[in-house]
């Protein structure tokens, strides 16, 4: 990999710093074949999942290895770095717009996980026996987000939506939000699935609101809102293009299997993410749009969940979501 390292003033600036956001975790070790590929553990992450469980990569002749991380900053700050040759869906992809601005030309999107109030992944959490009935009543709360601006920025916009003015959100791992609402640490979170269903599942959450994103930032309940995305460098593209394209196969056929076998497929949730085996039946799962998938209207959605971002003035610039698509 030829990606230079950034500095730690590029990665501030662009909303993606984390303290030693581009170390890799223990159990993966870069070798000449092998192919990393970040992760953050939540459900949208699946296709990778399954295609390394089933062993579809390695029918294609492959070494792939996923490697975990906190959160999807540190995936965008290893894929800038060079240290890993791309990411799973879930990677938020407001994070990779943050790092194409950071790193020009540095990634190509092979596919995105489009969900609503339907493909459920986005939603608002409280306490199991909380007296707490819409997002509107957490005026004065005490309210939690997955870590990452993507996460507190949305969290934001659809706490503005329900009319709390100047809202206060504190970043928490996606793993620690079912346990600080039982505690009473956090009133609410906003947080993706697998977290609403193990809370829900063991007794101690409920879900106040599912599909918010689509409903309070993009305006439309039924709306696909783009919000993680499956991605390769360039670097990786360029200097092993066969590699490459063995991946995306061997990926497509995961996301097919998926579209395909839902409730065998949510097994591999298992060991990926915080939920046990015998609960990963119970988990909604988003939708998949692979890069030749994508229609018109479904860019102009992912570009209008991107220019939120540039209204915010937490992108320095315009990113054009149709550039960013592999094409093949």
């Amino acid at each position: 990999m030829t990606a230079s390292r950034p500095t730690r003033r590029q990665i501030l600036q662009t909303g993606l710093g984390a303290a030693g956001a581009l170390a890799l975790p223990p159990q993966a070790r870069a070798t000449d074949d092998k192919i990393l590929i970040g992760y953050w553990p939540i459900a949208s992450g699946l296709p990778l999942y399954v295609a390394l469980e089933k062993g579809f990569f390695k029918e294609a002749g492959l070494n792939v290895e996923g490697a975990k991380f906190a959160s999807a900053q540190q995936v965008a700050e290893a894929m800038i770095a060079g240290r890993i040759h791309g990411s799973a869906n879930g990677t938020a992809s407001a994070v990779l717009a943050l790092a194409e601005i950071t790193s020009p030309g540095l990634f190509k999107i092979i596919c995105s996980n489009p969900s609503n109030h339907k493909l459920v992944l986005d939603q608002f959490l409280v306490a199991k026996d909380s007296p707490i009935k819409a997002i509107s009543e957490l005026k004065g709360r005490r309210v939690a987000s997955g870590p990452g601006i993507q996460n507190v920025t949305l969290a934001r916009i659809i706490l503005e939506k329900n009319g709390i003015a100047s809202p206060q959100v504190t970043e928490l791992p996606v793993g620690q939000h079912v346990a600080a609402l039982a505690a009473g640490q956090v009133d609410a979170v906003y947080t993706l699935e697998p977290t609403g269903t193990a809370g829900r599942l063991k007794g101690l959450t409920r879900v106040l609101e599912n599909g918010v994103i689509s409903k309070y930032v993009l305006g439309e309940a039924d709306a696909p809102w783009f919000g993680g995305s499956a991605s390769l460098t360039t670097s990786f593209l360029k200097e092993r293009p066969a590699d490459a394209k063995k991946y995306i196969a061997a990926y497509a056929r995961a996301v097919e299997h998926v579209r395909r076998n839902p409730e065998e497929s949510r097994r591999h949730l298992d060991g990926f993410t915080a939920i046990e085996e015998s609960l990963v039946k119970e988990v909604p799962l988003s939708g998949f749009t692979l890069y030749n998938e994508f229609k018109p209207a479904d860019i102009a959605q992912f570009q209008k969940f991107f220019d939120v971002f540039l209204e915010r003035r937490i992108f320095s610039r315009r990113v054009d979501v149709a550039s960013l698509l592999y094409a093949g």
